[in-house]
């Protein structure tokens, strides 16, 4: 199960990127916050893999929250502005919604954080020594 949480100023977004994570088998949504600075008190109190930012709110964007997360969840925007894409690149989140994003597309961006996720957290292989080869 991946704990998600999902931040947006626009309730009728944050109503969509809900519902979608309440429908999609696997995710978990612990929270959802209006208001980064409450999203981010509550990224320390629990412990959150995913989470869905819009870009531009008041008080801290979500460039700027993400910016702030030393090592924390994963983090997918969902903007309506396609000019910060670079920025989301640089700061290494796992994709790039563009409002309005269908079900698929959401599917497409929790698919890809499940795989990254599943490879942080999986032990490591254990490899047994076999002094014939090099590799």
């Amino acid at each position: 199960m991946i704990n998600v949480i999902a931040v947006d100023d626009e309730p009728l977004a944050l109503q969509l990127v809900t519902g979608y994570i309440e429908k999609t088998p696997g995710l978990k949504l612990l929270g959802k916050f209006e208001n980064p600075l409450e999203a981010a008190g509550f990224l320390s109190a629990l412990d959150v893999d995913l989470v869905f930012i819009d870009i531009q709110m008041p008080d801290l964007s979500g460039i700027e929250f993400t910016r702030s997360m030393l090592k924390g969840p994963k983090v997918i925007f969902t903007t309506a502005y396609e000019k910060y894409a670079l920025e989301g690149f640089k700061l290494d989140v796992v994709d790039y919604l563009l409002k309005p994003f269908s079900y698929e597309e959401f599917l497409t961006a929790v698919h890809k954080a499940e795989r990254l996720i599943k490879l942080e957290t999986a032990p490591p292989e254990k490899v047994e020594a076999n002094n014939e080869f090099l590799f």
